[in-house]
């Protein structure tokens, strides 16, 4: 929910707790087309998170200093990876990558973007929020931009423009 919002927004109202507003928008969204993400499964337990999905449903982007838009072009954005601390190191960020990108081309999206860290250390830190730059050149995304040492923006054509 935290690059939904820009500011501290409605999640803030007194007497709530924001994660519990949080959690209440989040059901809200989840209802809806597209939804916030996918989940990724082993079996029936859920073991991670990807949270993508039009650009401008992110109103903390076109804020951002490292994710800001490279230009005008429609993009779907991935925001984030959730994968818990026992799934971890077991290709679940990838795999959910994968399955993010065939959903993005079954939805007909032409233009997948990413704000992953690139250095060394891929474990530490941010980088298990957003992703290695790794993972996503292994997966075929190019640089676009790179506003911070380790903070590239990244793409994939999905279609033909």
């Amino acid at each position: 929910m935290y690059y939904r919002l820009s500011g501290k927004g409605p999640l803030t109202r007194p007497g709530e707790s924001q994660r519990s507003r949080s959690k209440e928008a989040l059901k809200h969204l989840a209802a809806q087309d597209p939804p916030p993400g996918l989940i990724g499964y082993r079996g029936k337990t859920p073991v991670g998170w990807i949270s993508l999905g039009p650009r401008e449903d992110y109103a903390k982007l076109a804020k951002s200093p490292v994710m800001k838009p490279v230009d005008e072009l429609a993009v779907w954005s991935i925001v984030c990876f959730v994968v818990p601390s026992e799934y971890r190191q077991q290709g679940v960020a990838r795999e959910l990558l994968a399955g993010a990108v065939a959903y993005a081309k079954r939805r007909g999206v032409k233009l997948l973007e990413a704000y992953p860290v690139d250095r060394l250390d891929a474990s530490a830190g941010e980088s298990s929020w957003f992703g290695s730059k790794a993972m996503f050149d292994a997966a075929g995304f190019e640089e676009v931009a790179r506003r911070k040492p380790a903070r590239p923006v990244v793409r994939l054509v999905l279609e033909s423009r």
